[in-house]
């Protein structure tokens, strides 16, 4: 752990949140340190941010971050932040470009781990070229956070000629997802060792903007969106019911992971309901989704597959089965696992 010689202590206390000297030596010590750039200023209140969105429009989302336990196989809360917040802008249509950042410390938590956390969202950062330029401290009294919480805002540009949205998918339009589902619900709950299960699966999460990028390129393209809490079942629940449609899923053509899929048959989990942090689905004319197929797959996107139809119809979701039958996927309503993303 490379950190300056001012900053000493090896716990996260109270005092660290006071605003005081302990305060500014874990902002600089640690986060400034770690996400450092021209455009960060820890000592003004608001940043300035040279953008010029040229003929495109300004995109902003904001997300927040809590994951139990904080680090996994795959990844830790610090990129799932980064991860999660572009993503959000990504599927929008939008270039990430800037990051604010909220972190909740519980007393307690031992700086080493605060350390790798911040890491790894710097190194999520680089990787995704974009900058946090502007955050907040708080730390919680012991027993009242789970180790740290991370909020995040983003702003990015999106090109106005570029129309996405529910309100765009037709009957008849394609589904199309960029890679299995589940890995990282079931990679956070093999890591919590609660069941006595054991496993190299690893976390999906990563930055989708190749992908919503390669698609954007593609005229037919009507709606993305990433399937974080709820995962895929839960995406397709929205479509059906913003469109009033019957969206029909192939249970064949959905790719799932074999460790993925004996997981949940042991636990009694449906992996078409658990999270993934760097997929996309998107929904596509039935002429373009062939053609956005084929380059996710050049892309290396070799899991990629259309999987489904939007049917005019009652507002449900239909998964035609591997055996020849069929079966609704209902809305969401029990958290399948607590403190996923």
């Amino acid at each position: 752990m490379n950190i300056p010689h001012y900053f000493t202590d090896t716990h996260i206390a109270l005092a660290h949140g006071n605003g005081g000297r302990l305060m500014r030596e874990l902002i600089e010590g640690l986060f400034a340190r770690h996400l450092k750039n021209e455009l960060l200023d820890t000592q003004v209140d608001a940043a300035h941010l040279p953008i010029d969105p040229g003929s495109g429009e300004i995109m902003i989302t904001t997300d927040g971050f809590t994951v139990e336990p904080l680090e996994f196989p795959g990844g830790n809360i610090g990129s799932l932040a980064v991860h999660g917040t572009i993503n959000d802008l990504a599927v929008s249509g939008a270039t990430p470009l800037y990051l604010t950042l909220s972190v909740f410390i519980e007393e307690g938590l031992e700086v080493a781990v605060l350390d790798r956390l911040l890491e790894s969202m710097a190194q999520a950062c680089r990787e995704s070229k974009v900058r946090v330029v502007a955050g907040d401290t708080k730390v919680l009294r012991r027993g009242q956070g789970g180790g740290v919480y991370f909020a995040m805002a983003g702003v990015g540009v999106r090109p106005s000629k570029l129309l996405l949205g529910i309100n765009q998918i037709r009957s008849g339009d394609l589904i199309l997802l960029s890679g299995t589902v589940g890995d990282h619900g079931t990679a956070v709950l093999l890591a919590r060792e609660q069941f006595g299960l054991s496993g190299d699966l690893k976390s999906d999460s990563a930055s989708v903007l190749p992908i919503t990028q390669a698609l954007s390129e593609i005229t037919g393209l009507r709606f993305m969106r990433d399937p974080t809490r709820g995962g895929l079942a839960t995406v397709a629940n929205e479509i059906a019911q913003a469109t009033v449609t019957t969206v029909r899923l192939n249970e064949i053509h959905i790719p799932i992971l074999a460790p993925v899929r004996a997981v949940c048959d042991m636990l009694g989990y449906d992996p078409l309901y658990l999270a993934s942090e760097g997929r996309v689905v998107a929904v596509m004319t039935p002429d373009s989704a062939e053609l956005a197929l084929s380059k996710l797959k050049e892309l290396g996107y070799n899991d990629a597959a259309i999987i489904g139809v939007v049917n005019s119809g009652r507002a449900q979701v239909v998964l035609e089965t591997e055996l020849g039958g069929e079966r609704i996927l209902a809305e969401l309503e029990d958290d399948p696992l607590p403190r996923i993303c």
